[in-house]
Parts: C-alpha cells; sequence; structure tokens
C-alpha cells in the first residue's frame, strides 16, 4: 500500500505523518486572497458613502443629536481605532460636536478593559477627545425591550438608548455558533444584560448554529433584538489573514452585513465532497494554545464530515485545558449527556465549550493528537491518541474504505459540503 506524506501545523512546528493513498480525498485550505494590493482607505470611504440600505450617516445624524458608537471589545480583531476616524468624518459632516458622541465598548460577559487596552482600541487621539464607557456585567442598569420571538429578554444598558442614534463598528468573518460575526452582534451580546447574553447563547448547541450560517437560531435571535432595540447604522469591515481591510460595508445592520458574508464566503469557505474523515488542525501556535482555542477548528470539521463518522484534531495545547470552568465541567460530567444536561440547566462560559464538544462527539468520534494528559483528553470526550497514524488506524479498523480530508488550518478554513 503506497502511502501519502502529509503535515500539518502544530505548536510552532509541522506535524508529520502518513496517509495511504487510497484513504486520502484533499488538503482544504483556504481560497487564494490574491497578491494584490487594496486601498482600505478608499474602501472604507466608498462603504460610508454608498450605505446599503440606508442613507448615509451625514443625513441619518443633525448637529443636536447624541451618538453612541459601539465597538469590539479587545478579544475581536477589529481596527476599530483605524476605522474609527471614518465614522467621525460623516458625523462632523453633520455638524455633531465632539461631546455629543460617546464610544461603548461591546464587552458582552468578557471582562472590562485596562487603561491601555483602551486607548490601543480608540486610538490615543480619540481616547483623549471622547467620551467612552465600558459596562462591567451587572453594574449598570439596563432598559427592558420585552422578549424576541426565542424567549430572550431584550435588554440593553440604559445610557446607551438614551442616546438618538446607536452605530455599531465591528468585522464580519466566520462565527462558531452565531454563524458570522458583525452586524447585530454590538448590541446583543455586546452590551447587554447578563440575562440576555445567557439566554442568548444557550442556543448554540442547537444543529444550525455553526461557523457560515445566517440562520443560526444565536444570530437571528440577536437580529430580532437589534431591531427592535434599534441599531441605526453599521461599519463592518472584512480582514485578510493579514488582518488587512480588503472589503467594507455600511449601511443596515442586516442588508450591510450580509454583503460582507459574501465576501467571507468567497475567501474562506470551500466547497468540498463529505468525508468520512477529517484530520484537522487549528494553524498551529497560538491557535492550539489550549484546547479551549482548539475547539474552534474542530468545529469547523464537523462541516466536511459524513453523520457518524470521525475527526483526527492535532492541537499541541502546550497551555493545557485553558480555562478553569472548562476543566472543572469535564472533570465534573461523567459522559457527553450530562454535559448537555447540565447546559441546558446552567449557563457558564467555559463550561459551553464543554457542552459543544459533548454535542459533537455524541455525532463523531474525536480523536485528539496533543500534549494533553490521555485521562484529560477523555474527560474532554476525545479519544487521545500518541500520533495522527494511531488515529488513522482506529479508524481504518472500523472503517477500511474511510476516506479523509486534511485541514491545516482549520480555524480559518470553513468546509461546505455539496449536496
Amino acid at each position: 500500500m503506497t502511502n501519502k506524506n502529509l503535515s500539518v501545523p502544530y505548536g510552532s512546528g509541522l506535524l508529520s505523518f502518513e496517509l495511504p493513498e487510497s484513504a486520502f480525498l484533499s488538503i482544504v485550505l483556504p481560497a487564494d486572497e490574491g497578491e494584490f494590493e487594496v486601498d482600505s482607505d478608499a474602501l472604507i470611504k466608498n462603504a460610508l458613502q454608498n450605505p446599503v440600505s440606508s442613507p448615509r450617516l451625514s443625513e441619518l445624524a443633525s448637529q443636536n443629536d447624541k451618538i453612541a458608537i459601539i465597538v469590539n471589545d479587545i478579544t475581536r480583531p477589529t481596527p476599530s481605532s483605524y476605522l474609527i476616524p471614518f465614522v467621525l468624518e460623516e458625523l462632523a459632516a453633520a455638524g455633531v460636536p465632539d461631546k455629543n458622541i460617546i464610544f461603548y465598548f461591546a464587552l458582552g460577559l468578557h471582562r472590562a478593559h485596562t487603561d491601555d487596552e483602551i486607548q490601543k482600541l480608540l486610538g490615543i487621539e480619540i481616547y483623549r477627545r471622547f467620551q467612552f464607557v465600558q459596562h462591567e456585567v451587572g453594574t449598570f442598569p439596563t432598559t427592558s425591550f420585552g422578549q424576541t420571538s426565542r424567549g430572550t429578554p431584550i435588554e440593553i444598558y440604559s445610557d446607551i438608548v438614551e442616546n438618538d442614534l446607536i452605530i455599531g463598528i465591528g468585522e464580519i468573518g466566520f462565527h462558531y455558533y452565531a454563524g458570522y460575526s458583525g452586524g447585530s452582534k454590538s448590541l446583543l451580546p455586546g452590551v447587554s444584560s447578563k440575562d440576555s447574553v445567557i439566554t442568548n447563547h444557550k442556543m448554540m448547541i442547537d444543529k444550525n448554529a455553526v461557523s457560515g450560517r445566517v440562520d443560526s437560531p444565536v444570530r437571528q435571535d440577536s437580529e430580532e433584538a437589534a431591531g427592535i432595540i434599534g441599531l441605526d447604522f453599521i461599519l463592518n469591515v472584512v480582514l485578510d489573514s493579514r488582518k488587512n481591510v480588503v472589503a467594507a460595508f455600511a449601511g443596515d445592520y442586516i442588508d450591510a452585513h450580509r454583503e460582507g458574508v459574501k465576501v467571507v464566503d468567497s475567501m474562506y469557505k470551500i466547497c468540498v465532497e463529505p468525508a468520512d474523515a477529517v484530520i484537522v488542525s487549528c494553524g498551529g501556535y497560538p491557535k492550539d494554545i489550549n484546547l479551549y482555542q482548539a475547539n474552534k477548528a474542530l468545529d469547523n470539521a464537523t462541516q466536511a464530515v459524513k453523520e457518524g463518522g470521525a475527526i483526527i484534531m492535532a492541537a499541541e495545547c502546550r497551555d493545557g485545558i485553558g480555562n478553569d470552568i472548562y476543566s472543572k465541567w469535564i472533570k465534573e460530567c461523567k459522559t457527553p449527556a450530562d454535559a448537555i444536561d447540565r447546559f441546558n440547566k446552567v449557563f457558564e462560559f467555559g463550561g459551553h465549550k464543554a457542552a459543544t464538544t459533548a454535542a459533537a462527539s455524541q455525532r463523531f468520534d474525536l480523536y485528539l493528537v496533543s500534549s494533553i494528559p490521555d485521562e484529560t483528553a477523555e474527560e474532554a470526550f476525545f479519544i487521545p491518541c500518541k500520533t495522527v497514524e494511531e488515529a488513522v488506524s482506529k479508524i481504518m479498523a472500523k472503517n477500511p474504505d474511510a476516506k479523509f480530508h486534511v485541514l491545516p488550518y482549520g480555524g480559518q478554513t470553513l468546509p461546505s459540503m455539496k449536496s
């Protein structure tokens, strides 16, 4: 039997392995972004001058309006400090004075920023010129707008809804349970109450709550809430792998977002034949620094494998599990059903990783090649293996005719199965 020599990123290097030629289907890589230079300034200006399904921001705003601008937190790649001046130009054209503009950070349930992080997100000039607010969970009053049709309480920080215009600045990319980032997520989960965020996020174990689906119930719920509250205008951008702005869209929080989704799909969504098994890498360090981060590649890999198939994840995980709550859950939940049942009763960030992996393990055989101890891998609902070849052997012992895809950059590449 002839073998094919392959390798995938692993930690700071490569993990090499052999796969029988007869078992190899394809290597799934992101679409070629092209070796061309884009004028990001021109793209952003054009987006703001030609908004989607909306008047220009300079036409929406008036000089006496109070303006809320919501920007992403430090965990997101959005180049907010670069984008903000373009939005301020539009508001200046409407005669809005600096004192009428306040920046809000979309923290969701994340921690507050340090002063240095705020300066990085806003840029030093904006930091000095404008007011800014970050709402730590439970420390600010909220205003209720009822419930979404899915039962999520619509509660947003009261000082935000006191403004005349609410603007969201964000980045559109794949999101592992909301389908895509950007758009309405500036409001929910960005600046909503803990109850709102938790109720919305409980939908993440729905089978449609996966990367690359705008019909994810998490996103649909968020967009319904944004429509009720009133997200008046967005500026969202698409980034390439070097974090350059390669597309920009402004205007209506749904229609402009969907234009960005088209670009993301064209760059990173790859159509594949369904496989019996997938060998996936996160793309190496730091994406595989711990199991908490590595699971994002696992979520994408599930979309390239047949129901009942297998996934081999190669992730160094030099920092182990990477989240105390995640670690606590996998030690206390003895079976996948335990984790899912617990998640439905009690939502905890970190615990959601245990629940989503548990749900995946009920659909696929999950193998893990990592530096994590075997016992810990098993607690996390994986089958530990020392090498990729060992995992391949176990899969082919069950299915001698198994066909494999290889995803070297699983965190960045979203397979889409052909019908």
